[in-house]
């Protein structure tokens, strides 16, 4: 999507002073959109896609509200530690198997 710094001041509202983030999608940046995703959008759904895009951003500056925090979360490792148990002999391994070869599972070819 193109630059809108110059239709909208810092604050993000239009320069009549209104918030107009749904009118920073027009539906040329629809269009381009679209073709990246590879996506046929007749006229209508041009239209209500650029307001859906529009309410999406506004989302966003809403986001812009929440206060941050200075506070830093203590990590704590929540993985187990590794404990060697024992395994299957080979033979323990293959005794279901259909079809064995020299010690190893026989699956089907695969091409």
């Amino acid at each position: 999507m193109s630059d809108t710094s110059d239709s909208t001041d810092d604050a993000g509202e239009a320069p009549d002073g209104g918030d107009d983030a749904a009118a920073a999608v027009d539906a040329e940046e629809v269009r381009h959109v679209a073709d990246l995703a590879r996506v046929r959008l007749d006229d209508d759904e041009v239209a209500a896609f650029a307001d859906q895009f529009g309410d999406i951003l506004d989302y966003f500056e809403a986001l812009d509200e929440v206060p941050e925090t200075e506070r830093e979360e203590e990590l704590v490792n929540v993985m187990r530690p590794d404990e060697v148990e024992a395994g299957l002999s080979q033979e323990e391994a293959l005794s279901n198997a259909e079809e064995t070869e020299d010690g190893f599972f026989v699956g089907p070819k695969v091409s």
